[in-house]
C-alpha cells in the first residue's frame, strides 16, 4: 500500500485513446455516447463519456459480507462543477430486480462496527490491484489521497485498517472542471456477485447506461461437471 506510483494522464485521455483506436470512423459528437470495453490491471472495464463527464467501472472479484463491490472512476472534463455520489448508481439484474448502491456513510459505519481484518485485507488487495494497474488513470481526489489523509490521523493498527478500508469507499464529492475521483461502490446483494444486468448512473448532466454482460467471465469447464 505504500508503493510509489508514477504520475498518470487524466482519465479522459484513456477514454479518448480507446475510442480513437476502436472507432476511428465515428464522428466526434457521436463518439462521446458510445460504451467502450477494455481491460486494465486484470479487470474488465466499461466506460462512457457524455457532456464532458467520463464514467468507468469494473466488477471487483471480491464480496464483502452482504455486498458485491464495483470499482468506479469519474473524470469531469466539462466546463462546470458537478456533484457525484454512490446512490446515483443503480443496478438492474437480469431478473428485473433493481439494487441501489448503499450510501457511503452506511458502508463506512458497517466497517467500523463489524469489519474484521479479513474483510479489510480482501477488499484493499482487490481494489489496489485494479487501481494501480490502471497506468493511465490519475485521480485528483480519489482513494490514494483519502488513504494518506486517513492514515496520517490515526495511530492504532486496528483503526489504521478501518481507515484504509473506509478510504476505498466512493464518497459524495464535488468535482470541478479537470478533476477526477475513484472509489468502491457497494451493492447489498446477499454476498453474491452482481452478474449480468443493466447499470444506470446519473452523473453530472447525463444518465449513463451500461449492459454488464461483458464484465461477467464465461463459465469454467469445471462448472459443468
Amino acid at each position: 500500500m505504500e508503493a510509489q506510483h508514477r504520475r498518470r494522464p487524466p482519465l479522459t485521455a484513456l477514454a479518448c485513446a480507446v475510442i480513437a483506436a476502436s472507432m476511428a470512423t465515428v464522428e466526434p459528437r457521436q463518439c462521446a455516447a458510445q460504451v467502450i470495453e477494455f481491460e486494465s490491471g486484470g479487470l474488465k472495464y466499461l466506460t462512457q463519456t457524455k457532456g464532458g463527464v467520463t464514467v468507468m467501472f469494473a466488477y471487483l472479484p471480491v464480496q464483502v459480507r452482504e455486498f458485491a463491490v464495483i470499482q468506479v472512476a469519474i473524470s469531469n472534463g466539462s466546463t462546470q462543477t458537478w456533484n457525484f455520489r454512490p446512490e446515483d448508481f443503480l443496478f438492474q439484474r437480469s431478473d428485473g430486480a433493481a439494487i441501489q448502491a448503499t450510501p457511503a456513510r452506511k458502508v463506512v459505519e458497517g466497517f467500523i462496527e463489524r469489519g474484521n481484518r479479513g474483510d479489510v485485507i480482501k477488499l484493499v488487495t482487490a481494489y489496489e490491484s485494479g487501481l494501480y494497474g490502471m497506468s493511465k488513470h490519475q485521480s485528483t481526489n480519489g482513494y490514494e489521497q483519502r488513504r494518506q489523509a486517513a492514515l496520517a490521523e490515526v495511530n492504532s493498527t486496528r483503526l489504521k485498517a478501518a481507515a484504509a478500508a473506509s478510504a476505498i469507499v466512493l464518497v459524495p464529492v464535488k468535482l470541478r472542471p479537470g478533476e477526477s475521483t475513484d472509489g468502491a461502490v457497494f451493492y447489498p446483494n446477499s454476498g453474491r456477485p452482481l452478474g449480468p444486468g443493466h447499470m444506470s448512473v446519473r452523473a453530472g448532466p447525463s444518465v449513463f447506461e451500461f449492459e454488464t454482460t461483458a464484465l461477467v467471465p464465461p463459465p469454467r469447464s469445471e462448472d459443468f461437471r
